[in-house]
């Protein structure tokens, strides 16, 4: 049982990983200023060295990848 379960775990991250980075590939993302929650962001801002750094929720220079159309439906969320 817990074989049969492991595997479908497996399958199911595959196939959102593979969805994710055709979302990628394509150019449908766009950064998303001012969402991220504290250690939470996506990659370095101007007061963090890298993802996952950032220091406070909502930091006005941390980011979030998100597929367009999605930051301007977000309340706080800008695109530069």
């Amino acid at each position: 049982m817990i074989t049969k379960l492991t595997i479908a775990a497996a399958l199911s991250t595959a196939l959102l990983a593979g969805a994710a980075s055709q979302t990628y590939a394509q150019g449908n993302v766009e950064k998303c200023y001012g969402v991220a929650k504290a250690g939470k962001n996506d990659c370095q801002t101007a007061t963090s060295s890298c993802a996952g750094t950032s220091k406070k929720d909502a930091q006005a220079d941390a980011w979030l990848s998100l597929p367009k159309g999605t930051c301007t439906k977000i309340i706080g969320g800008k695109l530069s």
